[in-house]
C-alpha cells in the first residue's frame, strides 16, 4: 500500500488540478447565474462544457506523446497554459472573455497534460493497477471539495478576481511539483500513429467505449446544476448551495479507494456493472426529492455512486490494452471520444422554471 501511495501521489496532483477543478464548476455556475441574469443557465454551463471537452479531447494527441517519450515537455506546456488561463480569467468581466479563458485556455492546458499524467500510472502497475488508478482519482474528489471551499470562503471577502488568482496559485504550486517529480518508466515507442486503429476491430473495446460514452452523457449535468437547482427551486443562498458541490465530490472519496480494491480481485468490468446500475437508479430518484434534507441525502448517494464507476474507467481502458506501451495512445483515444458525451450531456432545456 505504501508503494502504491508513493508512486501515485504526483499523478493525484495532476488529477486534482484538472478534474478536481472541473468538478467544482458548480460553484462558478451559481455565481455566474447571479452576476449574468441575462444569460440562461444552459449558456453559462457551456463554459464548463468547453473546458471538459478540451481536457478530454486533447488526450488523442498527448497520450501518444507519453508513449513517444515526450512526457516532461508535454506536462510543462500544458501546465503553463492552464495556469495562464486562470490568471487571465481573474480579469474577465464578460461572458465571452470567460469562455476564452476559463473555457478554452484552461481547458486546452489541462487537456495537454491530463491524459499522459493519468496513463503514466498504469504503466507502473500490473497486479494492483485498479487500486493505483483509484488512488490517483481521489485527486478528483479532493479537488472537488477544496476548490469550492476556497471559492465559498474568499468570494464574499476578496471578490472574484483575487479568488481566481488564489486558485491559480494553488494550481501553480501543484503543477510545479508534478513537473519536478513525474517521469516515465517505459522506454519510448518512437514509431506509431496517434490513433491505434486496430482497437476498433476489438469487440470488447468497442462495447466498452460505447457504454462509457452513454454513462458520461448522463453524468455531468448533476455536477453543474446541483447548487443552482438548490438556489432556484429550494431557496438556498449561494453560500449554502455551494456546500452541495463540496458534498457531491467529497462523498465519492472513500469509494475511489474501496471500489478499486474490489476491482483488483473481481475485475474492473465486474465492478463497473453493479456500480452503474445503482447510479442510474439514484439519478432517477432526483425526480422525487422535494425537501432540503432529502436533497442533501440524495447528493451524498449520487456523489458516492458516480465516483464508484468513474474511478474504474481508466483502469478498464488499461485492462483491454494488450501492450502497455500503447496505453497512452489508447487512453487518449478513449478520452477524446468520451469528451463529446461529457460536453453535450448537460440538459440544454434546463431553465429557471424547471
Amino acid at each position: 500500500m505504501q508503494k502504491l501511495a508513493d508512486s501515485s501521489w504526483h499523478s493525484r496532483l495532476a488529477v486534482f488540478v484538472t478534474w478536481g477543478y472541473l468538478n467544482s464548476f458548480g460553484s462558478f455556475q451559481t455565481y455566474y447565474e447571479q452576476q449574468m441574469p441575462d444569460r440562461s443557465p444552459s449558456s453559462i454551463s457551456w463554459i464548463g462544457s468547453l473546458q471538459i471537452w478540451l481536457t478530454m479531447v486533447g488526450g488523442i494527441f498527448t497520450g501518444r506523446l507519453l508513449d513517444a517519450g515526450f512526457f516532461v515537455p508535454t506536462l510543462l506546456t500544458g501546465a503553463v497554459l492552464q495556469v495562464l488561463g486562470m490568471f487571465l480569467m481573474s480579469i474577465c468581466t464578460e461572458y465571452w472573455q470567460l469562455m476564452l479563458t476559463q473555457g478554452f485556455l484552461t481547458g486546452i492546458g489541462g487537456g495537454i497534460f491530463f491524459t499522459p499524467a493519468l496513463a503514466l500510472v498504469a504503466t507502473y502497475f500490473n497486479k494492483r493497477r485498479g487500486l493505483a488508478m483509484g488512488l490517483v482519482t481521489t485527486g478528483n474528489s479532493v479537488g472537488g471539495m477544496i476548490y469550492p471551499v476556497v471559492v465559498r470562503q474568499l468570494m464574499p471577502t476578496l471578490g472574484f478576481a483575487w479568488t481566481t488568482r488564489v486558485l491559480a496559485f494553488i494550481n501553480l504550486a501543484a503543477l510545479a511539483v508534478c513537473v519536478g517529480m513525474m517521469r516515465p518508466r517505459l522506454p519510448p515507442r518512437k514509431s506509431g500513429p496517434f490513433v491505434d486503429w486496430a482497437a476498433f476491430k476489438e469487440a470488447v473495446w468497442n462495447a466498452y467505449i460505447l457504454g462509457w460514452w452513454l454513462l458520461m452523457w448522463a453524468n455531468y449535468y448533476t455536477f453543474y446544476y446541483v447548487a443552482s437547482y438548490a438556489t432556484e427551486s429550494l431557496g438556498l443562498s449561494y453560500s449554502s448551495a455551494s456546500i452541495l458541490v463540496i458534498v457531491i465530490n467529497g462523498a465519492g472519496l472513500p469509494f475511489r479507494v474501496l471500489v478499486p480494491i474490489l476491482s483488483d480481485r473481481f475485475g474492473p468490468f465486474n465492478m463497473i456493472l453493479p456500480a452503474t446500475l445503482a447510479w442510474a437508479v439514484c439519478a432517477w430518484c432526483w425526480l422525487s426529492v422535494k425537501t432540503m434534507s432529502g436533497y442533501y441525502v440524495w447528493t451524498v448517494f449520487y456523489g458516492a455512486l458516480s465516483a464508484s464507476f468513474q474511478c474504474l474507467t481508466p483502469t478498464a481502458v488499461a485492462s483491454v490494452t494488450p501492450q502497455l506501451d500503447k496505453v497512452g495512445t489508447r487512453m487518449g483515444m478513449a478520452f477524446a471520444m468520451i469528451s463529446i458525451a461529457s460536453m453535450t450531456g448537460k440538459d440544454p432545456r434546463f431553465s429557471r422554471n424547471s
